[in-house]
């Protein structure tokens, strides 16, 4: 009899712990589940750039103005002049969704020059945009407090932040 009693305590405690799972599993396949948010429409975002206190950074923002939820890539796009490629995002990462809120802002932190650089490019413009797939914001250096030019090398840009103090922390992190 002891024996039958240890199995079916054994039995019971494996059943009890592999229901959950199974169930868990089920519903994250469920039809119920939520669509993914769409693309924000490039004419319902106005993106900002500013210069910053950290040296060789910039801030900027995204602000919905539409209606609804929609989503931005999780790290904007910054080109600079016609240099090839965009700032990298830091962390390391791929493209994917971040919800923006309608009337709701998104802040991140770009870092044009690295502290170790001993070459650079000068710019005079750069471009923002909340997903890659749009046109973006052109700002010229001057509007950037660069009148001389965009100093650049191995740009990066940090994820999308809700506070611009948050970004400036994490570019902080990332910073030679």
């Amino acid at each position: 009899m002891r024996i039958r009693t240890e199995a079916t305590l054994a039995l019971t405690l494996a059943l009890a712990f592999a229901l959950p799972a199974t169930a868990g599993a089920a519903t994250a396949s469920s039809p119920t589940a939520a669509p993914p948010l769409p693309t924000c429409a490039e004419s319902a975002l106005e993106i900002t750039a500013a210069s910053s206190e950290q040296p060789g950074a910039l801030r900027i923002s995204v602000t919905n103005h539409g209606r609804q939820t929609c989503a931005v890539d999780r790290f904007p796009t910054v080109v600079f002049g016609n240099l090839d490629g965009p700032a990298l995002p830091v962390p390391d990462g791929r493209s994917g969704p971040y919800r923006l809120p309608a009337a709701g802002s998104a802040y991140a932190a770009v870092r044009t020059l690295d502290p170790e650089a001993t070459e650079l490019r000068v710019v005079e413009r750069l471009t923002v945009a909340g997903d890659p797939a749009h046109r973006g914001r052109t700002f010229d250096a001057a509007s950037l407090g660069a009148p001389g030019g965009i100093r650049v090398w191995e740009p990066v840009t940090t994820w999308w932040h809700r506070s611009s103090a948050a970004a400036d922390a994490a570019l902080g992190r990332h910073t030679g």
